[in-house]
């Protein structure tokens, strides 16, 4: 009895990760009736039931959890191996995959472009968001992290530079709240904070510690969002200095704390670091960011 086809493995793997037949097709760029065909042949294939259909999708069986790990474990293998090969070369050519927090996205887009512009010929693929890419499996060549040291094995982690921020009201928000006189005068007013009781950031740390949660009025799991909602005056929130520095409308209510500021890293991998790619990348960076106006 053959085990399968890859394709249909992989499909079934895709299922299981995203729990819906849509989310798969979607990721994997086929129609949802070839994943749903992949599926049923795989089933038969194995005479054994790898999924229970109910209304909200798909949920792997016993079975199904034991083909599963086999399949992450391949996956993981063909991604790791792709994006060695695609860093490989010593062209400044194709893919360059970036990770970082989407608050930082409006800083770091235009020395991106200034980097594409010199290299015509390479596609950049900037991905935002809180999750941590993985590096060893190829899923980014370059990240750039917020907080702590990065500690992942096999990443080769630079200092980068720090962001300072402080903490900002609208102008409308302070005209029905009024301005407080300084730290020991927050009782009474309205906060914006993570939505995360784990956030890492040192001024969600900082605001779970200090504020009392019936304060904290608007959560959000975006930067960007929470930065917005300061705009609009749903409460006092933290912004960095160079974002708060766009909307001189805004009221700068506490000034920079050095608890408050934020290191950040280039994080490479060890397998790409020295390649051509990176390594152009990552010293034209550093020299970008003696520029910005993080601090």
């Amino acid at each position: 009895m053959t085990l399968g086809t890859w394709d249909e493995i992989r499909t079934a793997f895709h299922v299981a990760r995203l729990g819906t037949v849509s989310g798969a097709a979607e990721v994997l760029g086929v129609h949802h009736a070839t994943v749903i065909r992949h599926i049923d042949a795989l089933e038969e294939r194995l005479g054994a039931k790898l999924f229970q259909r109910h209304a909200r999708g798909y949920t792997p069986t016993e079975a199904g959890q034991d083909l599963l790990q086999v399949a992450q474990t391949t996956d993981d293998q063909f991604t790791q191996l792709a994006g060695r090969i695609r860093g490989r070369g010593e062209e400044v050519t194709g893919d360059l995959i970036i990770t970082t927090l989407s608050g930082l996205a409006p800083l770091l887009v235009p020395s991106v472009i200034k980097f594409q512009n010199d290299h015509p010929d390479l596609v950049v693929r900037l991905l935002t968001g809180e999750r941590l890419f993985r590096m060893e499996y190829g899923e980014a060549h370059v990240a750039i992290r917020a907080g702590s040291p990065p500690d992942q094995p096999d990443n080769v982690v630079q200092p980068f530079c720090r962001q300072s921020g402080a903490m900002y009201a609208a102008p409308a928000y302070i005209e029905e709240f009024g301005m407080p006189a300084g730290e020991d005068d927050l009782e009474g007013h309205r906060f914006i904070c993570h939505d995360s009781e784990t956030a890492r950031s040192p001024f969600d740390r900082w605001i779970r510690a200090n504020i009392p949660a019936d304060q904290i009025t608007f959560r959000a799991t975006e930067q960007m969002v929470m930065q917005r909602a300061v705009r609009e005056g749903a409460g006092i929130g933290f912004m960095p200095l160079w974002d708060a520095r766009n909307y001189p409308d805004l009221v700068q209510v506490l000034p920079p704390r050095e608890d408050w500021s934020a290191p950040l890293w280039l994080v490479t991998h060890v397998d790409l670091h020295r390649t051509m790619k990176v390594q152009a990348f990552t010293a034209f960076l550093k020299q970008e960011a003696k520029t910005w106006p993080v601090e």
